[in-house]
């Protein structure tokens, strides 16, 4: 698999993003939402990449560094054509791979509490992710459910 940094401008990468964000916004309740758009992943303390497999995008995360040591994944999203095929553990084993290499030790994550998450929260557990307590500027929401993972 390969990566690149950055890579809003292309296209496919571009339309993938706005897409997740879009979907995102119409599940979760106002208040409750809190997907980076296209600028907000561009703040200095964001590294994203989108990920490729035989020069096709397979999708793309963040990794958002809350301290030097903690960090937590945004926008972790599959493409369409590789849903269900295994690639979001894969998307998910690279950006933690990012993230010791940045000498992160802690990554956190908020996902959604209802049933359309609920993919997302067993592909984290599956992959040593526990729940916690909100993290950062967090608070306790009953939409949000909060995950970390020492490594």
């Amino acid at each position: 698999m390969k990566t690149i940094e950055g890579n809003f401008d292309n296209p496919e990468v571009n339309q993938l993003l706005k897409k997740h964000f879009i979907e995102l916004r119409s599940v979760s309740p106002e208040g409750s939402t809190h997907v980076l758009d296209i600028e907000g992943l561009q703040n200095k303390n964001i590294k994203f990449w989108s990920i490729y497999e035989n020069d096709e995008l397979i999708g793309c995360g963040a990794l958002k560094f809350l301290d030097p040591k903690h960090g937590e994944f945004k926008s972790i999203r599959v493409s369409d054509s590789f849903r269900k095929k295994g690639y979001g553990n894969k998307i998910i084993k690279v950006l933690i791979d990012k993230s010791r290499k940045l000498n992160i030790q802690k990554i956190s994550v908020e996902t959604g509490s209802g049933e359309f998450f609920l993919p997302a929260r067993k592909l984290f557990k599956n992959l040593g992710f526990t729940e916690c307590k909100p993290f950062s500027h967090y608070v306790e929401d009953p939409n949000s459910c909060y995950m970390s993972l020492k490594l």
